[in-house]
């Protein structure tokens, strides 16, 4: 059954504290990522809330976005990626998580886009 896009919801623990800080890092890694993935960058936005602490980002893509939430504190990012057409969302992973080096990984892979007429799906209108 064909589908429009794959979505990775990621949550990386025990990652050394400044890998999760630097905001101008995490957006070349994040576009790094974009790239393996055979995906085309169309802009990112990166936020660091201040010195040692965390940072949120995001990079739009034609195919959709990677965005990142980092909690040093804690050594937590949550990872989203989202790619439709030929980009490999797994590629992008791989490569953030060889960069990121945490300790575990919990990973969800959804696919998107399936038509209502799936029997896998539950839909409401509102």
């Amino acid at each position: 059954m064909r589908h429009s896009g794959t979505h990775l919801i990621a949550d990386l623990h025990g990652i050394a504290r400044e890998k999760l800080c630097d905001g101008a890092a995490l957006d070349r890694l994040m576009r790094q990522a974009a790239e393996s993935a055979g995906a085309t960058i169309v802009y990112s936005h990166f936020h660091a809330f201040g010195a040692g602490q965390g940072v949120t980002g995001v990079v739009l893509l034609a195919e959709s976005h990677i965005s990142i939430h980092t909690w040093p504190e804690i050594g937590f990012a949550a990872l989203d990626i989202f790619m439709c057409g030929n980009a490999q969302p797994q590629r992008a992973l791989a490569l953030i998580e060889a960069a990121l080096t945490p300790a575990s990984s919990a990973v969800q892979e959804l696919p998107r886009g399936y038509s209502a007429a799936s029997p896998h799906l539950r839909v409401s209108s509102i």
